[in-house]
């Protein structure tokens, strides 16, 4: 267990009748890209909502960084942070005033220091004196994504991160994500892009009507999608094409 980041067993959640999760399990490797799919309603945000300490579960275990989220959230707290769907910079501020925030809120020792080091990082030192409202969308995600990283955290959750950026930012936000799993960071992503999912991950599962109906690598996942009937060309399929093919074999079921 000890270079398990996230564990969570036969996990549970309904609101009043509606049964959102209906026995969750998964493990995450640290310093994995873990990419967690599924359709609208499926249960994702509940789940991460869950494994942050923002949502207590009906029954079930999880485990992140070795601290049971139920009985331990604050110290789960400390060893996560959270990227959602839209950045949470404040655009009054210049890209250095915020990163310097959090980490007055953090309570790190010069914090100048600190959000200079992240601003080299993240590609953002030129703009570092101007306020966050003039950045592009890539630059606002980039500098949300440093915000992050402020104290060092070992495991990110990021929330469908590049929802709403041009195809030239969701790239940029690729290759940072890359390099903090790189960098012994745990990533656990959720995401509707599935092209995402298919660059960035090591390991993917699949959420579905409440469970986790498919889980592993991309090649592993490759295995469940149907042979190709053209016998000369065997057509690899793309991970969108698993997808729907999973999910359209549960339904049918």
């Amino acid at each position: 267990m000890h270079n398990i980041a996230i564990q969570v067993n036969d996990l549970h959640k309904s609101y009043k009748k509606l049964d959102v999760l209906k026995g969750v399990n998964l493990t995450v490797e640290q310093g994995s890209i873990f990419a967690l799919l599924g359709s609208n309603g499926a249960g994702k945000t509940t789940l991460v909502k869950i494994l942050t300490t923002l949502l207590n579960q009906d029954r079930g275990t999880a485990i992140v960084n070795g601290f049971d989220v139920a009985s331990k959230p604050a110290y789960v707290r400390q060893s996560i942070s959270l990227t959602g769907q839209f950045t949470a910079v404040d655009e009054i501020l210049t890209g250095q005033e915020n990163l310097m925030m959090i980490a007055k809120l953090r309570h790190l020792k010069q914090p100048r220091q600190v959000a200079d080091a992240l601003l080299t990082r993240f590609g953002l030192t030129d703009a570092a004196n101007r306020r966050a409202a003039t950045y592009s969308g890539g630059m606002r995600r980039r500098l949300d994504l440093a915000m992050s990283l402020v104290g060092t955290p070992p495991i990110l959750f990021l929330d469908e991160p590049t929802t709403g950026l041009d195809p030239e930012a969701r790239i940029e936000v690729w290759k940072e994500v890359k390099k903090l799993a790189d960098g012994g960071i745990t990533v656990f992503l959720t995401t509707q892009y599935l092209d995402e999912a298919e660059q960035l991950a090591d390991r993917i599962a699949i959420l579905h009507e409440g469970k986790i109906i498919a889980s592993g690598t991309l090649t592993e996942l490759k295995k469940l999608f149907p042979a190709a009937e053209v016998e000369y060309v065997e057509k690899q399929p793309t991970l969108e094409e698993i997808f729907l093919a999973i999910i359209g074999k549960k339904e049918g079921q």
